[in-house]
């Protein structure tokens, strides 16, 4: 039978009339849809967990569950390293909390249920490289060795078959420009639009390069180029992007000094490089060091801020309030980086303030807490102005009680009321102080921190003036006489013509030979003796007609001189103390009026030093040393000061001696006395000749030694 016959042997019937329980239910069926959705959701378990080595030290993680598992929050921990994965809405039904690993890398995996959400939580040796995939009711991930974790989890799509989940293919995340553009401030933006907003990214700087790293995504041929945008005048110089296997590496060129912004909205990744003066770099490396929590890492897509502010409550064991006022959702990705730093980007990129009160934090919207606080300010104002005024004395025991009544008092530094007052009274050092008694606390508290004993100095100073001097002279005298007669011819030789003089008087006289010689400093040739000698020698040769006198001189003076002063003084930290010791020397000045009167000239050997103790107990002084000698000059009738004068600022540990200065001086004195022609002559010039030769040397040194006075010494 043909279907054409089949269909004309069928009886011709009327349409049936359409039931009016259809459209009911279908709503009924909806209902029970969604009720079985609601259900298998609230009854999703992590049943168990199974792992297994692959190739490369490579470790494979099942987790199965009783329906397809949602997608995961994970964040990572390097130091204890640690992965955390976290499932909502999901029951932990494994039959025990922790199992031994040890394979590779992995120790050991811990999982926790609360609060209707189940965490699992890989222990490492080292952090490693991960990425998860979903197959069916199974979440797989893959841990493999790396310096840095990369997460790469697939985003769920949905295929033909109800309820199946499965992986989306690698090649749908792609880069689809990469663009530069100058900012207002001098800043180079680099603009990469991306095909996925969820594609991971790594940013690393080394030297001078900024490197950014695109996992698991593909980039067009025409893409892979460089672009040089040196003329674009900003730190970036050149963008090289380049796909190596499975990554788009993109390459920035830098130069100078920059501070690096990046940020990822929707299909867009934005790496800012922005340039900086030396002093804003120095700035921002000291703002970059204040926080000190433990370092963790975050990746999460579109999460709501609440969920991410108790994620952190859960890592740093703080209790966290969340106003009701905080909504919104947020799209980070933090790597290594401290807990209290990740906590400060998420609230000042959603307008929130934070206040904390021992382990209890509380999160708000900045204005509902400005609001707040000035609420609580009103509210303590008006206390204050209502609370009654109390009076009290306070002693004040090391501290002169005037200057700290003007601390508390002053225009400035005001810690007083508009109510409150304050006495002196200067025979017992007390204070009267009148105020509420909450100010009253707040001013014993100043007092007791203002009020306490002031550590003392004890400055000895050395000041030592060290003389060596040295003087050799050498003189020769030296004359021959003689007188002889040639028939009527005399001649006759002396030390000078009033030697000769007299000879040939004589000769004159009784025409013979003088029976008396000239005297010695007639008879003298040469007469260049020591002035002072220490010690000569003479010699006389007289034969009948000649008389020869020789004498040697030497003197050597050798004096070596050490002055040591020593003065000491103690003052108190941050007080000037002066000591003095010497001769006040006077002498006559002339009036206008015509008369004279007695003034003085000060010579002294002083002392004036400041001294300041630093915190950790070493001390700078401030400091000057005179030592002042009268001079052997006058100068119409006032006298001469030989002054010798230290003035300086050194830093010296407690008890240890320091050289502040010193004059090292050297006289030096050669001297010839000698007869023309014949001092020039070899050997025998020795005979006319006189040589004084002298050495002074003189040497000023001052030291200083500091030591800080211990309480317990001025108890004794």
């Amino acid at each position: 039978m043909t279907p054409a016959t089949l269909r004309r042997t069928l009886p011709r019937t009327a349409p049936a009339p359409r039931s009016p329980g259809r459209p009911f239910a279908l709503l009924v069926l909806c209902l029970l849809a969604l009720y079985w959705q609601g259900a298998a959701a609230q009854t999703r378990a992590l049943e168990q967990i199974i792992y297994n080595t692959l190739p490369g030290d490579r470790l494979q993680v099942i987790m199965r569950f009783s329906a397809p598992p949602p997608d995961p929050m994970s964040f990572t921990i390097d130091n204890p390293a640690r992965i955390a994965l976290d499932f909502p809405d999901t029951r932990n039904a494994l039959p025990q909390r922790s199992q031994t690993i040890n394979m590779g890398l992995t120790q050991s995996v811990n999982s926790v249920e609360a609060s209707g959400r189940t965490r699992v939580v890989f222990n490492l040796v080292r952090m490693m490289s991960y990425d998860t995939r979903l197959d069916g009711n199974d979440l797989v991930l893959t841990l493999a060795p790396g310096s840095a974790p990369v997460t790469a989890t697939a985003p769920p799509t949905v295929s033909g078959l109800p309820g199946r989940i499965r992986e989306a293919p690698s090649q749908a995340r792609s880069i689809a420009n990469v663009d530069f553009r100058r900012g207002p401030e001098g800043e180079g933006r680099v603009i990469i639009a991306l095909t996925d907003p969820r594609t991971p990214v790594d940013v690393r700087e080394q030297d001078g390069r900024i490197e950014l790293s695109f996992h698991r995504t593909h980039l067009p041929e025409q893409l892979e180029r460089r672009l040089d945008v040196t003329d674009f005048a900003t730190p970036v110089q050149t963008i090289d992007a380049v796909l190596e296997s499975e990554r788009v590496r993109i390459s920035v060129a830098t130069t100078g000094e920059y501070d690096v912004l990046s940020y990822q909205a929707e299909g867009s990744y934005t790496l800012e490089v922005k340039p900086l003066t030396r002093e804003e770099r120095e700035a921002l490396e000291r703002e970059r060091f204040v926080y000190t929590g433990e370092r963790l890492s975050l990746n999460f897509q579109d999460i709501e801020v609440r969920s991410v502010l108790q994620l952190i409550a859960d890592f740093t064991d703080l209790n966290v309030v969340v106003s009701d006022t905080v909504t919104g959702n947020i799209t980070l990705r933090l790597r290594n980086v401290p807990w209290d730093q990740a906590l400060d980007i998420i609230l000042k990129t959603k307008g929130l303030a934070l206040r904390q009160n021992g382990n209890v934090l509380f999160v708000a919207p900045t204005e509902e807490i400005a609001a707040r606080e000035r609420l609580e300010l009103e509210s303590q104002r008006q206390a204050a102005e209502l609370a009654p005024v109390r009076a009290e004395f306070i002693q004040v025991n090391y501290a002169r009680a005037a200057d700290v009544a003007g601390i508390i008092s002053g225009e400035q530094t005001r810690f007083l009321s508009e109510r409150g007052s304050i006495t002196v009274d200067s025979r017992t050092n007390t204070l009267l102080v009148q105020d509420t008694a909450d100010k009253l606390q707040e001013i014993r508290r100043l007092i007791s921190t203002l009020d306490i004993p002031v550590q003392q100095v004890l400055i000895e100073t050395r000041i030592v003036v060290a003389t060596d001097d040295f003087a050799r002279d050498l003189g020769m005298r030296f004359g021959v006489t003689g007188v002889r007669q040639d028939g009527n011819t005399l001649y006759s030789t002396g030390g000078g013509l009033a030697a000769t003089d007299g000879i040939i008087r004589d000769a004159v006289n009784n025409l013979n030979i003088t029976d008396s010689p000239p005297s010695l400093n007639d008879r003298l040739n040469v007469n260049m003796p020591v002035t002072s000698p220490a010690g000569s020698i003479g010699l006389s040769i007289l034969r009948p007609d000649v008389l020869l006198d020789l004498e040697l001189t030497a003197l050597q003076v050798e004096g070596r001189g050490e002055i040591v002063s020593t003065p000491r003084v103690i003052t108190a930290n941050g007080q000037t103390a002066v000591i003095k010791q010497g001769e006040r020397i006077p002498y006559e000045e002339a009036t206008s009026s015509g008369a004279t009167s007695i003034q003085f000239i000060d010579a002294v050997l002083s002392t004036e030093v400041t001294p300041q103790i630093t915190p950790n107990g070493n001390i700078i002084l401030n400091i000057r040393v005179n030592k002042d000698n009268a001079g052997t000059r006058e100068v119409r009738g006032t006298p001469s000061i030989e002054t010798r004068e230290v003035n300086t600022q050194v830093f010296v540990r407690n008890g240890e001696t320091v050289v502040l200065g010193g004059i090292y001086e050297i006289t030096s004195l050669d001297q010839l006395r000698k007869t023309p022609f014949l001092g020039d002559l070899p050997i025998i010039g020795q005979l006319f000749r006189q040589r004084s030769r002298s050495e002074n040397k003189a040497e000023l040194l001052v030291f200083v030694t500091p030591k800080v006075v211990e309480e317990s010494t001025l108890n004794r």
